[in-house]
């Protein structure tokens, strides 16, 4: 009666089946104080006894592969051949699933599908992006033109000043040709306008607090916090007064001095994507000309900053229909966005699934065969491709969500538009490796880096500290003297082309001319860094992934189950092909989640 009302309970949990399944396994193990696959009651010690012969061996010896075989000899052979289809069902590629019930392939469909629209939508997005990133660099180049006196486009890095009347030549240079921008520029730039009052000009110099310094005398005193002045200046003055630029008085103390910075903001309008039915961005420029006097060297380095801001314009009127938004483009978008939706389900439900079939996986081998399974043959029901499109379809859903935003001009955010929509189509073309795995000739690629990833990561992790250590001692001895080892980072990026043999003579040539012990030092260290990195090292590294993919070539040819899952799996007899599942949803084929359990006796 108590088993009755317990049955009863569980039958009306509207649960998952694997939860079903561990809380009956559980409640089992509660009432009998002692799990199932032991000696409980009468009825339920006979099948246990009945399923011993399915742990040992065969008579005839065992495997190859060290797997047992499976006996045959069993009270409930039925359910153990039911629960073996479902396995055997679950781990068939789309094509073998449709040849064994019939069903479509819906998620394989989809996912082709997808290629093809996410990259044409990247495509169209990428052209507009590009159009943006030309309009931003083109007025940062005439900036430069504009405002900094004598500038050539070879001498891009090397602007600077030596002179104290240079200094002030070429500030007083910036702001005459701000004042005089209306008639020089062939640009569509004006002033920024706030509350209807131009935005002003302003020349700021942050110098050091307090100082005395008399190099003469090896002396000097330095109260190191910085200050700053500014003074504003209103295009309304300059148009007024043409001269008034001419009278502004600057003083510099040079010994104090560490920058002056000049700030004024412009605004433009990108005409060029009308052409491309979308309607023109307003930009705003926030421009930031730098005199950077921080190394006191005698060396003013000069330089342009650029912030531009992208905002919808306020009022506008485009005749025709080239200025319209392009609402297919918005219909294909969201075309995009409900197939990512979809397939994020189907994926979704698929790993549910897989994980519910993992806990009755592990609750069927303790109940029929007092089996442990081991962690990595629970994860084989974790599809990591399915996550891989998961995460695909995430990204792809919220960059075009954003493109959209673009599109119809409430949104601004092109670099985090740009960084979703391409690392997402990024995903779905690698994830194209998953159908060419379907071929076992292609398989091996996957297969090799599956096997190969732990020992490349180890490998790698033992390469880094090498690597690391080089960078330091490269970063500290040689960076004085060196522009490519001037910094950390550069450091970094100069080493790893040296790994691959690019611009190689040109960091030996460059250490000529230096003092004879750091170059002895660099031919040391140099010739040693390529020489273990090149010869040894990248060596070792494609001899491991050669190794792995040797392994993996030389195991395919064995037909023998790799794990007891796959083991279990291979005894059954029901081939996709054969078509026995195609008609009888009620047959051995499609078993409930949990009916093998209920068969088991009961006291």
């Amino acid at each position: 009666m108590q088993q009755n009302q317990l049955d009863k309970h569980l039958n009306g949990w509207n649960g998952s089946a694997a939860f079903l399944c561990q809380l009956r396994f559980l409640i089992y193990s509660v009432l009998c104080a002692q799990p199932p696959s032991r000696q409980v009651s009468p009825g339920l010690s006979g099948l246990m006894e009945e399923s011993e012969p399915l742990l040992t061996r065969r008579s005839a010896g065992s495997r190859p592969s060290g797997h047992p075989g499976w006996s045959t000899r069993s009270l409930d052979l039925k359910a153990v051949e039911d629960f073996r289809w479902r396995l055997k069902y679950f781990f068939m590629n789309p094509c073998e699933k449709y040849r064994a019930r019939g069903r479509k392939p819906w998620k394989l469909l989809l996912q082709i599908l997808k290629i093809f629209i996410i990259t044409a939508q990247l495509v169209f997005f990428g052209l507009s992006n590009e159009m943006m990133a030309t309009f931003k660099e083109d007025n940062l180049m005439t900036f430069k033109h504009l405002f900094l006196k004598g500038f050539k486009d070879h001498g891009q890095g090397n602007y600077a000043l030596y002179t104290k009347a240079d200094v002030y030549d070429h500030i007083y240079h910036v702001i005459n040709r701000y004042a005089d921008l209306q008639n020089l520029t062939i640009g569509n730039l004006a002033y920024e306008r706030v509350g209807g009052k131009y935005t002003p000009l302003s020349v700021c110099r942050l110098f050091y607090r307090n100082s005395t310094i008399d190099p003469g005398r090896d002396t000097f005193y330095i109260d190191p916090r910085i200050d700053e002045d500014c003074i504003s200046i209103s295009p309304v003055w300059l148009l007024d007064n043409s001269s008034l630029a001419k009278n502004i008085n600057f003083s510099f103390d040079f010994k104090r001095l560490v920058s002056v910075n000049i700030n004024f903001t412009l605004k433009s309008i990108n005409l060029q994507t009308v052409r491309h039915h979308e309607l023109p961005d307003c930009y705003g420029f926030h421009i930031k000309i730098i005199f950077d006097n921080r190394a006191h060297s005698g060396k003013i380095k000069v330089g342009v900053e650029n912030d531009a801001r992208i905002y919808e314009c306020s009022e506008y009127n485009v005749r025709g229909n080239s200025g319209k938004i392009d609402y297919l483009l918005l219909m294909f978008d969201s075309l995009v966005i409900l197939a990512c939706f979809a397939s994020l389900i189907l994926c979704t439900r698929s790993v549910v699934k897989g994980i519910q079939l993992q806990f009755e996986f592990n609750i069927f081998f303790h109940a029929y065969f007092s089996k442990l399974v081991t962690w990595s043959e629970r994860m084989e029901f974790v599809n990591g491709w399915y996550i891989f499109i998961i995460v695909s379809d995430t990204l792809t859903i919220a960059g075009s969500v954003l493109k959209i935003g673009i599109q119809t001009k409430f949104l601004t955010s092109y670099d985090v538009c740009s960084i979703l929509l391409g690392t997402a189509t990024m995903l779905v073309w690698i994830g194209v490796i998953r159908y060419l795995g379907y071929f076992k000739k292609y398989n091996i690629l996957i297969l090799t880096l599956r096997a190969a990833f732990p020992n490349v990561i180890r490998f790698c992790c033992c390469a880094a500290m090498i690597y690391l250590g080089y960078c330091f001692c490269g970063w500290i001895v040689l960076g004085p003297y060196h522009d490519k080892f001037r910094t950390l980072d550069k450091v970094t990026e100069c080493l790893f082309s040296l790994i691959n043999g690019d611009d190689m003579f040109a960091t030996f040539l460059n250490m000529r001319d230096k003092s004879y012990t750091v170059w002895l030092f660099s031919r040391v260290y140099l010739y040693s860094f390529t020489s273990l990195f090149i010869y040894m090292v990248l060596s070792l590294f494609i001899a491991l992934i050669t190794d792995t993919y040797e392994t993996i070539k030389h195991s395919q040819k064995d037909t023998e189950p790799e794990s007891l899952l796959h083991a279990f799996i291979a005894e059954c007899q029901v081939e996709p092909e054969s078509g026995q599942c195609q008609h009888n949803e009620s047959s051995s084929c499609c078993c409930s989640p949990w009916s093998w359990f209920r068969r088991i006796p009961r006291t």
